[in-house]
């Protein structure tokens, strides 16, 4: 059973009380989504950027290079080549199907982190490196535990583990990968591409909030803006985008459970069509899931323990016999 080590409570849990979380809320409400960003840069120690490459993370990693370029600019700074040899990027756990960048990651101010469920679609992973040439940013990814191809995770886990059991899916493409990233990285705040628009769960979405059980700052920038009002920051500085956005996606995840947005007004209604669920496991309780997980795994083994047990009986009056 795949388990990384339980991730410390942030100190942010006990800094920030509740009050004061309201307080400063009511603040980053009045602020543009990059005086956010710039805020939290200079404010929030240990933050990473996850993302899917869905049109909102897009749009906060252009703002974050856009403002690391323009605090370069006014400190007369300028990014420079790595050196020949091997960098503490280049010498990371990274994915090597994707190419690692020339640039010195030690600039870079905020990590950017991929988790790859390896069940994404083309699209998404032609657009990482797309994303990384452009940028010229490394990309830290992280896969499920143990496993570097889809056919390791199925020889494991079985075919169609989302549809038997999706519970433990998740928790081990997405939530494990994710806590084993946020540990290895020293992260205690991390930058989510979550709006309200997006319905369901994020309906009521504070720009900044403090997830419960770990102490993990979460930090939404962009949370007030529209699908619209992100689709146009995308064609107005040129960012790279998913080639499914213009064939009628708006929210993309693994291909087997997203589809075109049926409904334009939910532009998250392309996932999970035809069942209760909003999120894949990376924004709830962490310690929550993790105990459902290993409850679900205990059942298996009892229950695989019980069908061998009367295999063996069965098999006994034919062996005496």
């Amino acid at each position: 059973m795949p388990e990384s080590t339980a991730p410390q409570v942030s100190s942010f849990s006990t800094t920030f009380t509740p009050a004061h979380l309201k307080f400063i809320n009511a603040k980053l409400e009045k602020l543009s989504p990059e005086k956010i960003i710039e805020w939290a840069m200079i404010s929030l120690p240990g933050l990473i950027q996850t993302t899917a490459f869905g049109p909102t993370g897009l749009v906060i990693l252009d703002m974050i290079n856009r403002i690391h370029i323009d605090n370069q600019s006014a400190a007369n700074v300028h990014p420079t080549p790595a050196s020949s040899s091997a960098s503490e990027d280049e010498s990371d756990d990274g994915d090597h199907h994707f190419k690692k960048s020339g640039y010195n990651t030690q600039r870079h101010p905020v990590p950017l982190i991929f988790i790859d469920t390896m069940y994404h679609f083309q699209e998404t992973l032609d657009l990482a490196q797309q994303v990384q040439d452009h940028y010229n940013i490394p990309l830290k990814v992280y896969k499920p535990l143990n496993c570097e191809t889809t056919a390791d995770f199925e020889t494991q886990y079985g075919q169609h583990l989302w549809e038997t059991d999706d519970l433990s899916y998740d928790y081990l493409v997405k939530v494990e990968p994710g806590r084993r990233a946020y540990q290895e990285l020293g992260a205690q705040a991390v930058i989510s591409g979550r709006r309200r628009s997006q319905k369901g769960d994020r309906a009521h979405l504070d720009i900044l909030e403090i997830e419960s059980g770990t102490g993990l700052l979460k930090l939404n920038p962009l949370a007030s803006w529209s699908f619209q009002q992100v689709w146009t920051y995308l064609r107005a500085y040129q960012v790279p985008f998913n080639a499914l956005l213009d064939q009628g996606y708006r929210s993309i995840g693994d291909w087997h459970s997203t589809k075109p947005a049926s409904n334009p007004d939910d532009e998250r209604s392309g996932r999970w069509e035809g069942k209760q669920k909003t999120e894949c496991g990376l924004h709830v309780d962490y310690f929550k899931m993790r105990a459902e997980f290993q409850a679900t795994q205990k059942k298996k083994q009892a229950l695989l323990a019980s069908r061998e047990a009367a295999v063996v009986v069965a098999a006994a009056p034919a062996i005496q016999a």
